[in-house]
């Protein structure tokens, strides 16, 4: 006897089953109640949320000969039956991605006004509609806008962009939503306690929040970490997904707050030595930063539904760490890990890079906030404009000249030697103005040291201006 995945044995049968999508459930089934069923729908969204599912069902239910007043399919006519089993003439499936050219439409375009065989309407469901070409797309349009009375069309897509406007513009459009983590679990729970099997909720959840809101990605996943182990746990399926251990992370911050930078390299060669994928390291690093960052804005975010995933004796261990940093070193460490994610998998020395961002890390312990840089700016500037200016030195006598100078024969003009004692006795100020300029750079070189560390702080170039100009 072949074996159904958890996907197609747990695929909803009714409109009740479906998960996380109940504003558009309400509408159909409405529209049903009401009898006023559009002749064409297209249905958007991310994989796995319950396109192909609904397009289905509504089908079903159009079709049913004993409709429910909540307009839900009875599931035991003959109507009902075949297109659950895949098997009615009068629904039709079409792959989008294999069927794409316009020979295919032309085919659509003949079959419309054949007769259904025993329902009463006939439906084309069309899954990726994005595959089809541009000459296909003007090939459907006619049909599209007019078809028969008895006839329907479905399609899904999870590239809404690539359809043409003049195709979404024939259709009531349907945008379904990514699936919550905790929907996801509990729907999970369901399916082991039907399966009569054992799993902890953190598990669950952190199966859920693997699954980025598809719920067949996590049937998956679910039906996959089965097979390896009877009980699931949070170790089982970190184990099994190739997820790295929390305890890693925590260890990296008792050893921030020890501004232990050389901790970076004994930490990448465990990760490597234990075989981690690391773009995995760093996206399940980023997630621990994420907790710390939404902790340090809000202590109480520990019992929110951000860290369900999370199990008990971490939630204490996230405590304690959140105390190691600060908001603005938080803010550096997730805008450094972000933006090595995008680079991270062209990088040919993944264990150089993994080395120099975790140095990183942990050297940004001693990162001044760019807060205090400001503030210690404007004292440093308040100081030097009130600091009082320092008097100018008076100008000493010369020397008595022991030999004669050089006479200038020709009075013309005065010489070198005559020139320089005539302007050191008109002018003695100028004696001390390089002395002025030297106090005053020393009395402003700390400054300058200080803008010069912002700049390198900043991650930017900051002009210098003259600031014995003041």
């Amino acid at each position: 006897m072949s074996y159904t995945v958890i996907a197609r044995k747990y695929r909803p049968q009714t409109f009740a089953a479906i998960v996380g999508q109940q504003p558009i459930v309400i509408t159909l089934k409405n529209s049903l109640r009401s009898g006023k069923t559009a002749h064409a729908y297209v249905l958007t969204g991310p994989r796995g949320t319950g396109k192909t599912t609904i397009a289905r069902l509504l089908a079903k239910a159009l079709n049913c000969h004993h409709l429910s007043e909540e307009g839900e399919p009875c599931n035991t006519c003959p109507s009902c039956r075949d297109i659950t089993a895949g098997k009615s003439l009068d629904v039709l499936e079409i792959d989008g991605a294999s069927n794409r050219g316009i020979d295919d439409i032309r085919t659509i375009n003949e079959t419309v006004h054949y007769a259904t065989s025993s329902s009463r309407y006939r439906i084309y469901i069309i899954d990726e509609v994005h595959m089809l070409t541009k000459e296909a797309f003007n090939a459907l349009l006619k049909t599209l806008e007019e078809p028969p009375p008895n006839v329907k069309f479905f399609m899904a897509t999870t590239e809404p962009h690539r359809i043409p406007p003049t195709i979404i513009s024939r259709c009531q459009r349907f945008d379904l939503a990514r699936i919550s983590t905790r929907a996801i679990a509990e729907k999970l729970q369901e399916i082991c306690k039907d399966l009569g099997r054992e799993a902890s909720p953190e598990a669950l959840r952190l199966i859920a929040y693997r699954a980025e809101g598809g719920l067949r990605d996590a049937e998956s996943l679910l039906d996959q970490l089965l097979s390896y182990s009877p009980i699931l746990s949070v170790e089982t399926v970190t184990q099994q997904l190739g997820l790295t251990p929390r305890r890693y992370f925590f260890c990296l911050d008792e050893h921030f707050s020890q501004g232990n930078a050389a901790y970076a390299f004994t930490l990448v060669g465990e990760i490597m030595d234990a075989g981690y994928d690391p773009l995995l390291f760093l996206e399940n690093l980023a997630e621990h930063y994420r907790l710390i960052l939404l902790l340090k804005y809000d202590p109480g975010a520990i019992e929110s539904h951000h860290f369900d995933c999370v199990e008990t004796d971490s939630r204490a261990a996230y405590v304690a760490s959140a105390v190691y940093y600060t908001l603005e070193q938080c803010l550096f460490i997730l805008d450094l890990l972000v933006e090595w994610l995008q680079k991270i998998a062209k990088t040919p020395h993944l264990r150089i890079a993994l080395e120099c961002i975790l140095t990183a890390i942990l050297r940004s312990r001693y990162r001044v906030s760019l807060d205090a840089l400001v503030l210690r700016l404007q004292e440093l500037e308040t100081q030097i404009k009130q600091s009082p200016q320092p008097l100018p030195p008076v100008a000493t006598p010369l020397p008595p000249v022991a030999t004669p100078l050089p006479v200038n024969k020709d009075k013309k003009e005065p010489s070198k030697i005559e020139a320089a004692i005539a302007k050191q006795v008109e002018s003695p100020t100028e004696i001390s103005s390089s002395q002025e300029v030297e106090e005053k750079t020393k009395h402003s070189s700390h400054y300058e040291n200080i803008v010069h560390f912002a700049a390198v702080e900043l991650d930017g170039n900051i002009k210098i201006h003259n600031i014995h100009k003041r």
